[in-house]
């Protein structure tokens, strides 16, 4: 069993507008699709990533409206980290000044130059140097020329009520290895140690977060397709693990999983992808919705808040 990393991240925040503002505007990631909560129809789910939204390169966020702030903690994803090319940390602690996010932390770990702050409603991300650009053809946008801009995921960190126990998941049932530790810190590693292939277990207090804007809902790994996804989900149950059906994302097919540490889990295929239902020229432009929620479409549109694209940032 081999996942080659990180499919998406999904989150939660409070105002859309407010959420494509900082992640297509500061952060200049392509808006690659604007749907709906398949589980919660009157709410957006919004997709960010590189020019064609590969997998690897995927935050995602289901913005409800007025929702209450979360409380980070065990049990939950403690950070989101982004690669960016090597020496372009200054030109972001500029831009991000610039907009007023407020840095919490410049350092280095493992080697590499981290530079931390947090979305506006608390999510916490990081942007890290890493020299790879494994094919991420990313998006330039809001004033975020190409050779600065975000290339995908370089890692997670997981802030486990039972690391020893997620540990074992991660290499065990995803193909994770041991890379190394530092300041307590547990590198895993997948593959090539590509796009999106770190996972780090931090050490944590133990008081158990609480879900809400600003907090991971899941972190997603990825299946090459159908029959290697439902390898996955026969070993996962196998070993003791509760394991859902497949469920139908359009853009890809999804099972979900809490490990033993309290994070949801989701395994993803990579099929069929982003274009399934726009040109890529065209990604992120209009509302899409599910098939079975087509006939919807009327009331949805008349419900759901108008967003606008920032500036310079496309779509």
């Amino acid at each position: 069993m081999q996942s080659a990393g990180l499919h998406h991240v999904t989150a939660i925040a409070a105002d859309p507008q407010r959420n494509v503002d900082c992640h297509a505007g500061v952060l200049g990631l392509r808006l690659v699709k604007r749907t709906i909560n398949f589980d919660d129809p009157g709410t957006y789910h919004l997709y960010y990533g590189d020019q064609p939204g590969s997998p690897g390169t995927l935050v995602t966020f289901f913005p409800w409206p007025g929702a209450r702030r979360g409380r980070l903690g065990a049990g939950e994803t403690a950070a989101t980290a982004y690669r960016i090319p090597r020496g372009s940390g200054g030109w972001w602690r500029s831009r991000l000044v610039a907009h007023g996010v407020a840095l919490t932390e410049a350092a280095s770990r493992f080697g590499a130059p981290v530079l931390a702050f947090a979305d506006p409603d608390g999510m916490r991300f990081e942007l890290i140097e890493d020299p790879g650009s494994d094919g991420v053809r990313p998006w330039s946008g809001a004033g975020v020329p190409e050779e600065h801009a975000i290339r995908g995921f370089h890692s997670v960190s997981l802030a486990s009520l039972r690391p020893d126990r997620t540990r074992q998941v991660l290499v065990d049932l995803l193909g994770f290895t041991p890379a190394g530790e530092e300041g307590g810190r547990q590198r895993l590693v997948a593959g090539e140690a590509g796009l999106g292939a770190i996972v780090d277990l931090v050490e944590t207090s133990g008081t158990r977060g609480e879900p809400g804007a600003g907090s991971v809902h899941h972190v997603a790994f990825r299946a090459r397709d159908a029959a290697h996804q439902l390898e996955f989900q026969k070993a996962l149950a196998e070993h003791g693990l509760r394991v859902t059906e497949v469920a139908d994302r359009c853009y890809f097919q999804s099972i979900y999983f809490r490990e033993p540490g309290g994070v949801l889990f989701e395994i993803a295929t990579d099929p069929p992808g982003m274009t399934l239902d726009e040109p890529l020229e065209r990604l992120g432009e209009a509302l899409r919705l599910p098939p079975w929620f087509e006939s919807m479409r009327p009331g949805l549109e008349r419900a759901l808040p108008e967003l606008r694209v920032p500036a310079g940032a496309g779509s």
